[in-house]
């Protein structure tokens, strides 16, 4: 839905991934991976608000989470009543206490519309077809990345996201063997010298490779950042396929 980094850009929203995967019975199960700012517009064209499973935040910055507010006001006050029940939200310690103090209400009035759990690190979590283990990563305030796993047949499908990060001892078993890693790339090589919070393109690629991916999708890159750039770097570390992330793309893994 959204791939801008750090803030929206002029054509996208800041990040927000729809997860989509059937189960044994054909039901399609609907997560989103993060609801950065300007993400909950276009996620309505994919997909209804009453109908997402789950919600999955990396991290609590707000170009990773502030779209949740949106989100609340939708299942709280609709003109027809509050959706009924809660749906899961899963986010790093102090969850709750972030979303209310973003939203202004208290943590318990959340409650009247989502269901606020803490992750843990490499502790999964099952959604229907889909196990979702959070590896802890670089970065300046408590962050997680997600790999995600669902049985096709005799193998097993693997997603990995990187969420925000700079190389670290996580990115190996969250991204080993992935069909396809969705890696941040906001740094960019011989300009931005800050360590411990994100990668590059060449970084993002050197990950892919190392952990044997089979595609690389970049994502996270801020308007100041060159997307090419980030591209070529990758493309130098990584001997597969490289693409960069567009909203409204379409990935099948």
């Amino acid at each position: 839905m959204g791939c801008a980094g750090s803030f929206p850009s002029p054509d996208s929203p800041a990040s927000c991934y729809l997860v989509e995967a059937d189960d044994a019975e054909l039901r399609t199960w609907r997560v989103v991976l993060d609801l950065g700012s300007g993400a909950l517009g276009p996620l309505q064209r994919h997909a209804r608000l009453d109908a997402l499973d789950a919600v999955v935040l990396s991290h609590l910055h707000p170009d990773h989470f502030t779209d949740v507010c949106g989100l609340y006001v939708f299942r709280r006050y609709a003109p027809g009543g509050p959706v009924p029940g809660t749906v899961p939200v899963y986010g790093p310690t102090g969850v709750a206490a972030r979303i209310g103090q973003a939203y202004g209400a208290d943590p318990a009035d959340l409650a009247t519309a989502f269901d606020l759990r803490e992750l843990a690190d490499a502790r999964p979590v099952t959604l229907g077809p889909l196990t979702i283990t959070p590896y802890r990563m670089e970065h300046p305030i408590q962050a997680y990345g997600f790999r995600l796993e669902a049985r096709a047949g005799r193998r097993t499908e693997v997603l990995a996201y990187t969420g925000d990060t700079d190389t670290c001892e996580g990115l190996l078993p969250l991204a080993k063997g992935a069909d396809l890693l969705l890696a941040e790339a906001s740094f960019q090589e011989g300009r931005d010298e800050a360590r411990g919070v994100h990668l590059t393109g060449l970084r993002a690629g050197q990950a892919a490779a190392e952990a044997g991916c089979r595609r690389l999708l970049l994502t996270h890159v801020p308007v100041w950042t060159e997307p090419e750039v980030v591209l070529a770097e990758a493309r130098s570390a990584f001997p597969g396929p490289v693409e960069l992330a567009r909203p409204g793309a379409v990935h099948v893994v």
